[in-house]
């Protein structure tokens, strides 16, 4: 969102060009009034922990699209994935005297100064995909990362028939979906005995970091039979690692359902991906802040539903 451009000295002081600016200005009030959600512009804050992932670039357009379609001035920013940048730009909101702010943490305890700034604001705050350990925010909007997270233990284990040596690749420590995802899989893959965890290790919901953590991996396991990751970035990390094993001889399935996770799904080179749903997400998170900043009374959590992605659905998922 741009800052409101300063009007010439000299101009200010025609009597003329002052009646004809209150009345342009009473016009675009009136307008205003008529197009938006909360009346006059309806300015909202959404930080994002990085844009470097297609998920979170799926959140950036549901919620630019619901703004769009509201009429809304959105400012959209990037991480990057540092906390301190969320600070500063939880800062900038406050200071665009925004209704409300939604944040995507970088991490659940390094965002809580950030939501501090807008608690101290009076800036009502919505945190999305992750939650935060502190402060006072509105809603969570999420996925239901802990069922996303039995889904895929439960596939992974009938994909090897009940038994079998697997690794787990863990998202960022310190983040809700990576504690949630974690959670769902450890419940769901002890209702099979004989599948064995060998190896888990943080790849940092990165593709890169999943492809040296799954050749680490099999240097000291080489009878791996299955992979989970909790994301689809390190999910096609790791099936660069594995070559022409990955989805045959050994089973992987990822998280997420990007457009490039269901690519690999089809080809088979993922055998399933649990998908959530990114647009609807970030179309959420504004209809939420919209309620946040006219003072409704908000559930402390919104769990938006996953899907399980194989090769025999995965047509319907392309873009």
């Amino acid at each position: 969102m741009s800052a409101p451009r300063n009007t010439r000295r000299n101009a200010l002081q025609n009597p003329r060009i002052k009646a004809s600016l209150a009345a342009g200005l009473a016009a675009t009030a009136v307008l205003g009034l008529a197009g938006c959600d909360r009346g006059g512009n309806t300015d909202l804050g959404l930080a994002l922990s990085t844009m470097n992932n297609p998920f979170f670039v799926g959140i950036k357009e549901g919620a630019q699209a619901e703004a769009d379609a509201r009429g809304l001035h959105l400012n959209i920013t990037d991480a990057q994935n540092d906390p301190t940048q969320q600070i500063n730009q939880m800062e900038t909101f406050t200071s665009q005297n925004v209704k409300a702010a939604i944040i995507n943490p970088v991490d659940s305890d390094a965002a809580v100064p950030a939501v501090g700034v807008a608690n101290r604001a009076k800036v009502p705050v919505i945190s999305i995909d992750r939650g935060v350990n502190g402060g006072t925010v509105g809603s969570t909007i999420a996925s239901d990362n802990v069922a996303g997270g039995r889904l895929a233990a439960k596939t992974l284990a009938e994909s090897l028939g009940g038994k079998g040596k697997v690794a787990f690749l863990e998202g960022q420590a310190g983040t809700s979906a990576a504690r949630e995802r974690g959670k769902g899989f450890e419940e769901g893959i002890k209702k099979y005995p004989g599948i064995k965890v060998v190896a888990r290790q943080p790849a940092d919901f990165d593709r890169t970091k999943g492809m040296d953590v799954m050749t680490n991996m099999l240097q000291a396991h080489r009878d791996i039979g299955g992979v989970f990751a909790a994301n689809d970035e390190m999910a096609l990390g790791a099936s660069k690692a594995l070559g022409g094993r990955s989805g045959k001889d050994v089973k992987v399935v990822a998280f997420d359902g990007t457009p490039d996770g269901v690519k690999a799904v089809r080809g088979g080179s993922l055998t399933a991906t649990v998908a959530q749903q990114p647009e609807l997400l970030g179309k959420q998170a504004v209809d939420w802040a919209l309620k946040a900043s006219r003072g409704e009374k908000l559930p402390r959590s919104v769990r938006v539903p996953v899907v399980l992605v194989t090769s025999e659905n995965a047509a319907k998922f392309d873009d």
